[in-house]
């Protein structure tokens, strides 16, 4: 049914093109958009003059808008950017640049012939870097912008919508809420009937489809062979990209003080936009984007509710890890019916294409006082961050699934003490150390630890950390406070390398974990000089600050200290165990090591 409606929208009558070198003030036609529902309506335009050199493609053309639908909307509305002009039935352009706070009826219309250009150029790769600046022109009476592409937002709750609001903020895209998703966007609804694209037509650009949806309006131009132009101004201005290209149906037409905007919302995919230039974006009908399957699944376990979500994001290595992170996000605060404090229990696994390994798992506990489902994002975020922009090569990400177990309760629990069960050992021994945890509101608990100790260890005092898996090493503060690089400590960890970047993120410590590992005795002076057997005070706090005004003021620069930590035997030596704590602060048990 799609491809039928596709072909009729393709074997309209191709209009003649009226050049820009023919255009000159005084000339008058008409302009076509949508204003409500999907119904085209007509305008009128009258030419003023041309402004050459002044768009981000070439010359444009000046003009004043009038008539019926111009009176409804209070003038060019944001969402009309792309209405084709025609004068004396000849395609001019499409209706671009206004200026905000003005008069509403002048605009700028960018050539159709600049806009066709688009057709010409090649496909390839994935989106590069972001622009963060908006397209403007210099107008006779000072700075024009290109009219606003309306980002809408449906499904969103708000606590997420505002999250991507201040995310998108420097990327100057800005989101409004329209409601709930609509079961028409996916055609299962008799009250759903995709239209072809014809001049005129309302046309989406929507970054995400699904249960949520994320999109652009804007105004189709030209359509050939089921070739689309659109917008007569960039989008994000981004080259080569991958975005799904909809149907759209706009609610109403604000008569807005500062400018008009139309209210609508992406519908069914229909084809993608695979160009993104200064003259307007360009797409083909019945070929669709590569995108990020994501499928969410939270549980709740005050509520015992559970909440399924599933999503297609955009590849794209700005915007994909930031669309995805508030998917989740959202679908936290659906489950939970709450924004505040709790704990979580976040898994993630991530399938891609040309990724070292080819999957990516990676699970965590998160604590927040404030908002745990931020919290618990950051994380995924990172990874999708780390993918999309990696300086290797590009990512094809297949497949994600994120699955979040969520509470009210504060599931945290401090370190009091640690005691190792013999004071000396040698080198190759194991030995267990018991570490006495205090949960938040509960009794005293005991976890046990083992360590081993290096083969290589010379005889003597070794002093061992026992920390939280969120902490950072007191050995990385000395090393931050000496101004360098805590990949020191350990240079067989720097790979360079995709796959060591992945393998350092999925062998991240984790906030649940407790983790014994070594320090060069010389740090001993953070805990005033232990002596074998003794245990440390552990820290009150887990913040990384006090402990590193600690280390500035009882560990001043040392060459001959930094020398000890970069030779101290098997730096990287370690070991943990996980707990159902996220587990805060850390201590230190000191042992005697002797010969074999």
């Amino acid at each position: 049914m799609l491809g039928l409606l596709f072909w009729s929208a393709a074997a309209l009558a191709a209009p003649d093109i009226l050049p820009v070198s023919e255009v000159h003030a005084g000339m008058r036609g008409i302009a076509k958009t949508v204003v409500s529902g999907s119904k085209i309506e007509e305008f009128g335009v009258e030419v003023l003059g041309v402004m050459k050199n002044k768009g981000a493609a070439g010359d444009l053309i000046l003009v004043r808008t009038f008539g019926d639908v111009i009176d409804r909307t209070g003038g060019i509305a944001q969402g009309m950017s792309g209405s084709p002009v025609y004068i004396d039935g000849k395609l001019v352009g499409a209706i671009a640049y206004g200026w905000s706070l003005a008069d509403h009826k002048i605009g700028m219309v960018t050539p159709i012939a600049d806009m066709l250009k688009l057709w010409d150029l090649p496909d390839g790769g994935q989106s590069p870097a972001l622009k963060t600046e908006n397209a403007a022109v210099q107008g006779q009476d000072g700075t024009a912008q290109q009219l606003d592409t309306p980002l809408m937002a449906a499904g969103f709750g708000q606590p997420a919508l505002s999250y991507l609001q201040e995310q998108l903020k420097p990327y100057h895209l800005i989101p409004y809420d329209i409601g709930g998703g609509d079961s028409g966007a996916d055609g299962d609804s008799d009250s759903y009937h995709p239209v072809p694209l014809e001049p005129g037509s309302a046309v989406g650009v929507e970054l995400i489809h699904g249960d949520l949806s994320l999109g652009a309006l804007g105004t189709v131009t030209y359509v050939e062979n089921g070739k689309v132009l659109a917008f007569g101004h960039p989008f994000l201005q981004k080259g080569n990209v991958g975005y799904f290209m909809t149907n759209a149906r706009i609610f109403t037409t604000v008569n807005g003080l500062e400018s008009p905007f139309k209210v609508g919302v992406t519908e069914s995919p229909i084809g993608m936009i695979n160009q993104d230039r200064g003259a307007g974006i360009a797409g083909r009908l019945a070929k669709y984007p590569s995108v990020v399957p994501l499928h969410i699944f939270v549980n709740d376990q005050d509520l015992h509710k559970t909440q399924r979500s599933d999503v297609m994001v955009v590849q794209d290595q700005d915007l994909a890890p930031i669309l995805a992170a508030t998917s989740v996000f959202d679908a936290i605060n659906k489950a939970s019916d709450r924004v505040g404090p709790g704990t979580a229990r976040v898994s993630f696994e991530i399938d891609a294409k040309d990724m070292p390994g080819g999957v990516l798992k990676r699970e965590n506990m998160f604590y927040s006082p404030a908002n745990v489902a931020q919290t618990a994002i950051a994380e995924l975020h990172e990874a999708l961050t780390m993918l999309a922009s990696n300086p290797f090569h590009p990512v094809d990400i297949m497949d994600m699934t994120v699955h979040v177990s969520t509470t009210q309760e504060q599931r945290t629990a401090t370190i009091l003490s640690v005691q190792a069960r013999a004071a000396t050992a040698k080198p190759g021994d194991t030995i267990n150390l018991d570490v006495t945890l205090k949960p938040f509101r509960g009794d005293p608990i005991v976890r046990t630890v083992s360590y081993t100790i290096p083969g290589n260890q010379p005889p003597g005092p070794l002093l061992l950390e026992v920390r939280g898996g969120g902490m950072v090493p007191l050995a990385q503060l000395l090393l931050k406070n000496q101004g360098l690089d805590a990949s020191i400590l350990n240079p067989k960890k720097k790979t360079e390398s995709f796959a060591g970047d992945i393998k350092d993120l999925v062998n991240r410590d984790r906030n649940n974990d407790i983790v014994v590992e070594m320090l060069d005795k010389n740090l001993g002076n953070l805990t005033g000089g232990l002596e074998t057997g003794t245990v440390a005070q552990p820290k009150a706090s887990n913040d990384i600050k006090p402990r590193q005004e600690k280390a500035e003021k009882q560990l001043p620069a040392s060459e001959s200290l930094i020398d000890d930590l970069l030779k101290a035997p098997d730096k990287g030596a370690k070991n943990y165990i996980t707990t159902d704590y996220i587990i805060q602060g850390d201590t230190q048990a000191a042992i005697q090591v002797v010969k074999k």
